[in-house]
């Protein structure tokens, strides 16, 4: 066997090895789905459990050549109900199912909001809010503490939720404006960048939000 019928064994062999191995195929996207960390209360009637298909996230930005809105779906939570109020809990979403308005979830603006330029979903699939207080129940609405995590990085919010607890079904929804450069998504923002015009994008983010829990039987 001479030296190149030797070298282009090696070479196939190599290649078979990588495949077989399970080696990453370049007609593949990259991105790999993470695994949520989030743990629930499973078993405890205390909490009810999140309906992710009953729930859902809708979001907002502007900019001064009008704006756009779109959702984001729920992946998984719970809400701690003490003797008949909201008390406490938990919900996330996954930020990689980030879709405009007409649900299309592959196009240069969803693209775009996946990108590091906005909430870099390859490296943080999941964003979080944790109740950490619960003001009084005035009527059906009651103000909310909570930690809210995106891109890594967490600060208080507080917003009005109204409630509902009924037939041992909790739905709780709310709108939360957020200014989006303290979870570092700066891009076009006024605040770190010069002469931007009529190019710029405002800072704030509204999210309407709407949850269904369900008491674990």
């Amino acid at each position: 066997m001479n030296n190149k019928t030797l070298l282009l064994c090696v070479i196939s062999g190599i290649a078979s090895l990588l495949f077989s191995c399970g080696g990453e195929d370049p007609g593949k996207s990259k991105d790999i789905a993470a695994a949520s960390s989030l743990s629930l209360h499973d078993g405890n009637k205390s909490y009810f459990t999140v309906d992710p298909k009953e729930s859902l996230v809708e979001w907002k930005g502007s900019s001064l050549n009008g704006g756009h809105t779109g959702y984001i779906s729920v992946s998984k939570g719970e809400l701690l109900v003490d003797k008949g109020e909201l008390a406490g809990g938990t919900v996330e979403v996954n930020m990689t199912t980030i879709e405009d308005e007409d649900h299309g979830r592959d196009n240069n603006l969803v693209n775009h909001l996946k990108d590091p330029d906005f909430f870099d979903v390859r490296n943080f699939p999941f964003s979080r809010i944790t109740i950490s207080g619960v003001g009084e129940l005035i009527g059906d609405v009651q103000e909310i503490t909570g930690d809210l995590v995106i891109k890594g990085i967490t600060h208080p919010v507080t917003f009005p939720v109204k409630v509902e607890l009924k037939d041992s079904i909790i739905t709780a929804s709310g709108k939360l404006v957020i200014d989006r450069t303290k979870w570092d998504v700066r891009y076009k923002s006024g605040k770190f960048f010069d002469n931007l015009k009529d190019e710029a994008i405002s800072d704030s983010i509204e999210f309407s939000i709407r949850i269904v829990a369900k008491q674990v039987k």
